[in-house]
């Protein structure tokens, strides 16, 4: 599961992608590209970024993302 929550089975590009241009089997394509994480932010912050994203666009509720803390990244 990438850093945002969402499972990498749902990425349309099937993940981020390390140094080395191979798929990341960790984070997905809107978080993580050539190694590198594309945003600098706290779990907090992402977790507000995805419930914003999640409400406007996907008309989900804002408990989807209530375990983004707990993920790999921000540990």
């Amino acid at each position: 599961m990438s850093s945002c929550g969402m499972p990498l089975s749902k990425d349309e590009l099937g993940g981020g992608t390390e140094n080395d241009g191979s798929k990341s089997t960790e984070y997905c394509s809107h978080c993580y590209v050539n190694g590198e994480f594309t945003q600098n932010i706290t779990a907090i912050e992402m977790q507000e970024f995805v419930q914003n994203y999640l409400m406007k666009n996907m008309k989900m509720p804002k408990f989807f993302t209530r375990g983004i803390p707990k993920l790999v990244r921000w540990k």
